[in-house]
């Protein structure tokens, strides 16, 4: 008996121990990664505003090489702008988004860069959905949006924002890309007056030849009928000249 209540209290110690350890390896894994964006401003309606983005390097193997953004709704790609980036560097505007990369960093090195927006829409949040590509090929997903308070694996950067300053409002979008007005009225005219008035001309021929033939066929018959009547009464009268 006093054995077994002298073993009890060490197992007890031991299997706290163990717990602690297991706890603290799981969180030395590699989970700490994650990627954060800090906005210069960070109120709806803000003009000008610079934000910057951090995507920590989690790959053992190689470094990072693109990353690929997704804007939230009311940030159109033409209206953001690069700032500052790795060296070599560059940003693409793509239909969603942007993506930006070039040589891939050093192995272990954090991604970190900047671009300006020309006006944050008015929301109380702002998710920036990202996807990490490194020189291997691996790619990282940055994607998940928390709702209701629990945790992802993967959560996407999100840019709290405060209320808007008084008065502020909504910018002009920039302008589209689309043909200018002036190219565009050049195509249609040209063709379309052409092509009605040789219409018109050709139905108006067509109408006059058909009422001249119809005009024509009309004498025809009535000379016809008037030769037959002529004839039967001729017929008629040398019949009762006769009787």
């Amino acid at each position: 008996m006093n054995r077994s209540h002298t073993h009890l209290p060490f197992s007890r110690t031991a299997f706290a121990v163990g717990c602690a350890l297991v706890v603290l390896g799981v969180a030395a894994g590699p989970a700490a990664a994650h990627a954060e964006v800090t906005a210069s401003d960070p109120r709806a309606l803000a003009e000008n505003v610079t934000l910057s983005f951090t995507s920590e390097a989690e790959s053992d193997t190689a470094g990072i090489a693109e990353l690929k953004v997704v804007l939230p709704k009311g940030i159109a790609p033409d209206a953001v702008t690069l700032k500052d980036a790795p060296k070599e560097w560059k940003l693409t505007a793509t239909p969603d988004g942007y993506a930006i990369g070039g040589p891939a960093l050093a192995t272990g090195t954090d991604a970190e860069y900047s671009i300006t927006v020309r006006q944050l829409p008015d929301e109380k949040s702002l998710v920036f959905k990202t996807l990490e590509t490194y020189g291997d090929g691996k790619v990282s997903r940055w994607i998940e949006v928390p709702t209701g308070g629990e945790k992802v694996d993967n959560p996407a950067p999100v840019l709290e924002l405060k209320a808007a300053a008084p008065g502020a409002k909504p910018i002009a979008p920039s302008p589209s890309p689309s043909p200018t007005p002036s190219a565009a009225p050049s195509v249609q005219p040209s063709a379309a007056p052409s092509a009605p008035g040789a219409s018109d001309g050709a139905q108006a021929t067509g109408e006059a030849e058909a009422g001249n033939s119809t005009g024509a066929i009309a004498g025809a018959v009535a000379a016809v009928l008037l030769l037959v009547a002529v004839g039967t009464m001729w017929c008629v009268r040398r019949s009762r000249s006769r009787a």
